[in-house]
């Protein structure tokens, strides 16, 4: 796979990357696939690539999905931070399985 990733964050609580394109997007049917679960787990991960922080993955628990030249993703996780203090994370995930290409658009404490 080849994983790409824009703009660097300092923190667990910085916003990183740039913000989503609206329109076309619907609810993810089924937030409990695997497949699903495993983008929100790599998302932590590549965020973890960039920051000073430290998150473990509990779960996705909501997301929306766009159909573009591959998928785009809007997760909303649920993760625990170096304390154990759990959190809500936005994190926005571009997917072209066809080229194994896999992108981490942005990543943010969720409102």
């Amino acid at each position: 796979m080849i994983y790409t990733i824009a703009t660097p964050a300092t923190g667990c609580g910085e916003s990183y990357g740039t913000t989503s394109i609206e329109g076309g997007w619907e609810r993810i049917p089924n937030i409990n696939d695997q497949h699903i679960q495993d983008l929100g787990s790599w998302a932590v991960l590549e965020f973890l690539k960039h920051v000073n922080c430290v998150l473990k993955l509990n779960k996705v628990v909501s997301g929306k999905e766009q159909f573009v030249s591959g998928m785009n993703y809007e997760l909303v996780i649920v993760a625990s931070d170096a304390n154990g203090k759990l959190g809500k994370y936005k994190a926005e995930v571009y997917e072209q399985e066809r080229t194994k290409t896999r992108k981490l658009v942005s990543f943010s404490k969720a409102k």
